[in-house]
């Protein structure tokens, strides 16, 4: 089940990540790396780490347990998704009304003149995170029952979305085309609404949508578990953050040169390391909620040995053949070999952070099987601090590959700090 599982989201993945790769080489081609591309990655970022934080990281990590353990499980989980659908929505009107204010906040180093390029399409794109939310939460559900293959195939639904609107408007003004790539962001995740919706039909959980009197302590214990969550996974997610926002500061292209890098980067993280972490969180999790912890370590045992050695590969052929990557997926139209050269830089110091970042995913599972999201959130804070530390040292001599090699360091710092928390010993144990 679990091999079987793994492969279901590694497929899907892959199919998702082939057509992202085919949309960045035509954003590369037809917007190049420059201001137009650098406010769209700017805007479309914004809803990327909210969806992170609230939508995905967050809510599976704390929903799947308490889910589980729930003995109403229709009332609890229609209840939880009425409040945050409906906290998203109130959200994103909000950064509707604020567009410009946000955008300062969000990319300090842009002048007057590019906020006001860029306000518009952090408006337009916000409005795809409570679009997000549903699939995440229905995907959630699909995933308790074992099923991936909708949610892991579905993201290919938002990439097929934009290559249509790059497709159509590649003829037209680039500032134009920022928008006809904003608004596919939200047919994209109106599509993946869709085939969830669908799937919940087909697998008998539209009771959901009942909203029956809900159980408060469930509740409760609940958003106890979310908002710890929340704060552990914001921070992965503020990391990246933090280079786009140290990176507005640099030249010109500095903030899609760390795009396109950690695009490529997180090929072999989400096909290996997310992929695996997806089909193992609900085996996790019910194994602990029956007490059977020790099937619990094994499958974790099993899983992390598998990932260990896909994820050294997957790094060692990504620094060797480095610049040629870089050069067949995107050095063609606006995209320079100088842009090649620089991108490749920054993609050696991600890959170099490439296995403790993939196996600190795995371990991190245990806590939150366990219902200790704020000990992993207290775990991610220190390596956020420690990346904001190497970004301040590193950015002056290095620029943004020095940015890219902090985010690298904490790395890890959290793989070290999340092993301790599970246990030397229980290393040891399962290495035996």
């Amino acid at each position: 089940m679990l091999i079987k599982s793994i492969f279901t989201n590694s497929s899907g993945i892959l199919v998702s990540r082939i057509l992202g790769f085919i949309r960045d080489l035509l954003t590369a081609s037809i917007l190049g790396a420059n201001i137009y591309s650098d406010i769209f990655f700017v805007a479309f970022k914004l809803p990327n780490l909210f969806r992170r934080i609230f939508a995905e990281g967050a809510f599976t990590q704390a929903f799947i347990p308490s889910y589980a353990k729930s003995k109403h499980k229709i009332r609890f989980s229609s209840i939880i998704f009425l409040q945050l659908t409906a906290f998203l929505i109130i959200l994103s009107l909000f950064v509707t009304l604020f567009s410009s204010l946000i955008t300062k906040a969000i990319a300090v180093g842009f002048d007057a003149k590019t906020v006001d390029l860029a306000a518009p399409l952090v408006a337009i794109n916000f409005y795809y995170l409570p679009l997000i939310f549903i699939v995440t939460f229905m995907a959630a559900l699909l995933q308790y029952k074992n099923h991936f293959a909708t949610t892991a195939f579905s993201t290919a639904l938002l990439n097929i979305s934009l290559i249509a609107a790059l497709l159509i408007s590649r003829n037209l003004d680039k500032y134009e085309i920022t928008f006809y790539l904003s608004y596919a962001v939200l047919i994209g995740g109106l599509l993946q609404v869709i085939v969830h919706v669908i799937a919940i039909k087909k697998h008998n959980l539209y009771k959901i949508f009942t909203f029956k009197k809900h159980v408060k302590k469930e509740e409760n214990r609940f958003y106890k578990s979310f908002f710890g969550a929340t704060l552990g996974s914001s921070t992965a997610h503020l990391s990246a953050f933090l280079d786009t926002w140290l990176a507005s500061f640099l030249v010109s292209g500095s903030i899609s040169y760390l795009y396109f890098a950690n695009r490529v980067f997180q090929l072999p993280l989400a096909l290996f390391a997310i992929a695996t972490s997806i089909a193992l969180f609900p085996m996790i999790a019910k194994s602990i909620k029956n007490k059977d912890e020790q099937r619990a370590l094994q499958l974790m045992k099993k899983s992390s040995i598998i990932l260990f050695g896909l994820l050294s590969i997957a790094t060692l052929i990504g620094i060797t053949f480095n610049s040629f990557i870089i050069q067949l997926l995107f050095e063609r139209g606006a995209f320079t070999s100088n842009d090649t050269q620089n991108t490749s830089l920054i993609l050696i110091m991600y890959l170099i952070g490439l296995v403790p970042f993939g196996i600190a995913k795995i371990f991190s599972l245990w806590l939150y099987a366990k219902e200790k999201q704020f000990i992993a959130a207290k775990i991610s804070m220190k390596a956020l601090g420690w990346n904001i530390i190497f970004s301040l040292i590193l950015i002056i001599p290095y620029k943004a590959a020095g940015i890219a090699f902090a985010s690298t360091l904490s790395g890890f710092v959290l793989f070290y700090l999340t092993m301790k928390e599970f246990g030397f010993h229980n290393i040891k144990n399962l290495l035996k």
